[in-house]
This record gives structure tokens, sequence and C-alpha cells, in this order.
């Protein structure tokens, strides 16, 4: 139950955002009481970057000015790029900015086979990156550190992109999401021969001057055609955010293609229940691909992501199962939920949606609702979320799979959105559940201890 202290904290926000003085307010107590719980674990779990240090670096923001805010993260991300380049000097490769930089042309297959040796900095770094893997490999491998130190500043320099463009929508945010887009897709494209992969860059048209962005991987050595899940983020998530923490699963025989959700980043048409068709185009083109087995196709979902594949899963019939991890799908839209939520995420949800008011956006949302789809689902899907969710309503989580035949529910005690506390327990559970029904015909096996049958 919430603590009169929290729910006093939850109130002071949502004062705030009704009265936008929010920014007033983080020039003088800093920018972190007004960010969502899990915003520091989400960052230093991708890029290893050690939690007080991180905490450190957010006290010290003082603003959510688009230049002031990204102009702040970019710095931190500089002097990692620096680091990278003096790496890369030594060891004879391009330069980090060129890296970094969009519209520049760098050598792949040249920067691959300089980073190689230290490809498992990027490959097995899992839910949650060691913040001691680069010492420990450069302690063990010595002849190859500067691989390793230039690998890991690299992908530090990406996260702390992805920070700066938090949460998306303003032209330097932009401009840092662009850097980070384009450090992950050099980094993966590079190193995909390492890690044993096939990996490529797909734009797919989906109307209106629209087109998803998204990375494919094929696992190697599998005979064609392969299953394939359609992994999809949340609301100011990016496609690093998702596949890099997937890479150290890569050899479960399923191919990916990982994308971002509509009406973020890199769209910019709103969000709406018209969305689905987006999500259509996709599988449209996962099924015409001829080294994808069409009738083996899943879905996978995070947060707001999670919206979407329990959505697909209930009305698109080539979706043979679905996981959805922290779904926002009912109760969440709810006006109870939004207590508490800062102005910089209200500002955000409208500009997802369109909306121009907050009355607009609560209509928008409440659009949204797949309460009455939940019986729809006739495929397996696993639900997963913590018991405490302090972004979405958890009581989602149970109703989707308390009413969906063949529902299976994974809640975690104690835990927040999207189970993060757990990250490496629900990702081999995830990859097990897609692997039971995409590669194999047996049975549903039951999940671990904290997973509970609905």
């Amino acid at each position: 139950m919430t603590s009169l202290l929290e729910l006093g904290k939850r109130v002071l926000v949502s004062a705030r955002a009704i009265t936008h003085t929010t920014e007033r307010a983080a020039q003088r107590v800093g920018v972190a009481p007004f960010l969502p719980r899990l915003f520091a674990d989400r960052f230093t779990f991708l890029g290893g970057i050690p939690p007080e240090e991180f905490r450190t670096q957010l006290a010290g923001c003082r603003s959510f000015d688009d230049a002031r805010w990204a102009g702040y993260w970019e710095e931190i991300a500089g002097v990692h790029l620096a680091l990278a380049d003096a790496a890369l000097l030594r060891l004879g490769g391009p330069r980090a900015e060129q890296l970094a930089d969009p519209s520049a042309t760098v050598d792949l297959r040249e920067l691959g086979e300089l980073l190689a040796p230290a490809v498992t900095i990027l490959a097995d770094r899992g839910t949650v990156a060691d913040p001691a893997a680069v010492a420990r490999f450069c302690a063990e491998h010595p002849e190859d550190a500067d691989a390793a130190i230039a690998l890991g500043e690299l992908i530090t320099a990406l996260v702390y992109e992805f920070v700066a463009a938090w949460p998306g929508w303003t032209p330097r945010r932009l401009r840092a999401y662009e850097r980070s887009h384009r450090l992950c897709e050099v980094l993966v494209l590079a190193l995909a021969p390492a890690m044993g992969v096939t990996i490529e860059v797909v734009r797919i048209p989906v109307g209106d001057g629209e087109q998803v962005r998204g990375l494919l991987v094929f696992p190697a050595g599998s005979a064609t055609p392969v299953p394939a899940a359609l992994v999809t983020n949340g609301l100011e998530g990016t496609i690093a955010e998702l596949l890099i923490p997937m890479l150290s699963q890569r050899d479960s025989g399923i191919a990916l293609f990982v994308m971002e959700m509509p009406g973020t980043y890199s769209y910019r048409r709103p969000l709406s229940t018209a969305s689905e068709h987006v999500y259509s185009k996709v599988i449209d083109y996962l099924a015409a691909e001829p080294r994808i087995d069409a009738d083996r196709i899943g879905m996978v979902g995070f947060s707001f992501g999670a919206y979407w594949s329990t959505r697909m899963a209930a009305v698109d019939d080539r979706i043979e199962v679905a996981v959805s991890n922290g779904p926002l799908t009912h109760h969440s839209f709810g006006g109870r939920n939004s207590i508490g939520m800062s102005e910089i995420m209200i500002s955000t949800l409208a500009s997802t949606t369109g909306a121009r008011n907050p009355l607009e956006l609560s209509g928008e949302l409440a659009k949204l609702s797949l309460a009455q789809h939940y019986q729809d689902i006739a495929i397996p899907i696993l639900v997963i979320n913590g018991t405490h969710d302090t972004l979405a309503a958890t009581q989602d989580s149970i109703d989707i799979a308390a009413h969906a035949p063949h529902g299976v529910l994974a809640l975690y005690a104690g835990d927040d959105h999207c189970a993060m506390g757990h990250a490496p327990l629900w990702s081999e559970l995830t990859t097990r559940f897609l692997r039971e029904h995409l590669l194999t015909s047996s049975p549903t096996a039951e999940p671990e201890a904290k997973a509970t049958k609905r």
C-alpha cells in the first residue's frame, strides 16, 4: 500500500504538472523528483554504468529545457566518446565521432575486425550489464585491452546519448536520438559476424509517408526458414534498449525483428488505435520474408509496447505466441493511475497521441482500452510484471492472464514496472516460452516458482 509520504510526493508532482511549475522546481531541487522511479535503472542496466555514478550525475541535472537537458547529457557522452577515440586511435581505427555521425561513412568490416577480439563486451552483457566487465576483460586479455575499452566506451556513449534523447520530440533530443541510434547500428552491424549472427537494417513503408525502421537478426547456423519474434518497446524506448540485452540469447534459433513503437522518436504521426495498421504491415513483411517461417511468428512487447503485443495477439491470427511485459491495457489509462505523473511524461504522452490538452489526452488514452479483447486472445500469452508497478496498473497484467484462454502470469513479488529487478529471470523465461511454442510442438511447461498459471 502506498505510504502517506509517497502519496504526498506524488500529489506534489501532479500539482507541479498542473501549474506548469516543474521546470522552476527542477532548477532548484534537480530533475530527479520528477522522473519515473526506474529512470536510473534502465540506463545503468543497459550501459553497465555504476549506479552511484549515474545518480550523482542525475543530481547535477537541473533542467528539462531541451538545450540544457540534452546538452548536459551529451557532454557526458562526449567524455566517453573521447575515451573511445583514444583507444580507436591506438588501434588505427576510425574516429569515434565518425561512428556517431549519421551522415558519415564507416567501413563496418574494418571496424568489426578491430573490435572483434572484445565482442563479448557487447554480445554477452545481458539484461543487467556488469560495470566491471571491461576492466575484468582487460585484466584477463591485456593484448586486446584497446578493443575492449573502445567498445565499452562506445556503448556507454550511446547510452548517454539515449539519456540526452529522453523522452524525445524536441530538436536537441531528437538529434541525440539519431546519434544514439547510429552508434547502435554501427556497432551491431560491424560485430554481427563475430557474434555469429546476421543483422540487417530494414525499412518498411507503412503509408502516409511513414516507415518503420528496424533491425532484423537471424541466428547463425539455423536452417531456413526460421521462426521469428517481432519485438517492440514503449513510450520513449529505443532499438538499442531492446536489442543489446537480447544479444545474449542469440543462440535461441529464433529470428528477431526489433522496432520502436509508433508515435515515438522516428515517427511523425501520433499513436492511436489505427497504429495497429503499422504492426500489421510489419507482420506482412515478416510473413513474406522467405527466410522466415510465416506459420511461426511470435511477438514480444515491453511497457507500452506490451499493449501492442497484447492487442496483436487478439486481432492478428498470424501471431502464434506472445509475451507482454509490463502492459498498459485498461486500468493504466484511468485517471487514478495518473496521480504522480510528471509534467514531462504528460507532455510526452500528449505528443505521442496528438492530444492538445489533458482532457483530450484522457479521451485518447481511454480509446486504447483492450479489456474487451482479452478473451479473443486464442494463443499462448505470457504476461510479466512486478506486483508494485509504479508506471502502469498491475491489475492489467493480472486481467490479461486471467481472461486470455491460454494466459500465463509471471508476477514478481515486490518488483516494479516490467519487473526490472528480476530481468535476468524473465529474460530466460521469455526465451524459453518463445522456444516452446515456436520451435517445438510440446505443451507449455509451467514457468518457474514465481510464475502463476491463471
